[in-house]
């Protein structure tokens, strides 16, 4: 009953009071990314939704509109050189993420759900979570952001090729996380990981979510 309609009315209802309260921040935003880089606000991109059915997703423009064919490809790291001269502090704050309320009011996305991915993002996944994950819809936020929010500092660091080591190593996780998620998913899971995702912007070093929720899957050491 809670995924399939009240989970909806609270996405719905949270997204518009979200979209009224933010408009101070989003405004300034809009504006600032129309005087810098170059000069567009928004950017969409085909992602991996409910039922892995394709839909476009909203963010703020925080990279070269050529990124995709540049090297690094589809993965960002700390100091890309593609970030254009806003979008360090906007990655790191997540606002570049916040457009993404367009898509919760449209009812592409839920507040909290696994992060929809582009299909490259997303094969390296086993099939047993592939099959899977986008039985609920995918999210603004969730439990793998949460862990994974230092993602750019792993990829930064190792000596692999970021593509190669997200598939060794961030996607098995990630996805084990994110059926963890789905059996446990509640009301009450459901807005401790809001709460978390606030908490780990302001303290992002905080293993305050492996405390919260005790039975996650054990991070692996090549992630810690």
């Amino acid at each position: 009953m809670y995924q399939h309609f009240f989970k909806r009315i609270i996405d719905f209802l949270l997204a518009l009071m979200a979209l009224t309260i933010l408009s101070p921040i989003l405004i300034p935003v809009i504006i600032g990314l129309l005087l810098t880089g170059e000069h567009y606000v928004f950017y969409f991109q085909k992602r991996i939704g409910y039922k892995n059915k394709p839909f476009n997703i909203w963010k703020f423009a925080t990279m070269l509109k050529a990124s995709p064919n540049l090297a690094g490809g589809l993965h960002t790291t700390r100091k890309d050189p593609r970030l254009m001269p806003l979008d360090g502090f906007l990655r790191k704050t997540k606002i570049n993420e916040l457009p993404q309320i367009i898509n919760i009011l449209k009812g592409d996305m839920s507040i909290i759900g696994p992060r929809p991915l582009v299909d490259k993002t997303f094969d390296p996944y086993p099939e047993h979570v592939k099959a899977t994950i986008y039985n609920v819809k995918p999210g603004l936020a969730g439990i793998g952001s949460i862990v994974f929010r230092d993602e750019e500092r792993l990829l930064s660091e190792t000596s692999l090729p970021a593509p190669e080591f997200y598939a060794k190593h961030i996607s098995p996780y990630k996805g084990e996380l994110e059926l963890w998620y789905q059996k446990h998913l509640s009301f009450y899971t459901d807005w401790m990981l809001i709460f978390l995702t606030a908490w780990v912007i302001i303290a992002p070093e905080s293993d305050l979510v492996y405390k919260v929720f005790k039975d996650l899957p054990e991070r692996p050491k090549e992630l810690k």
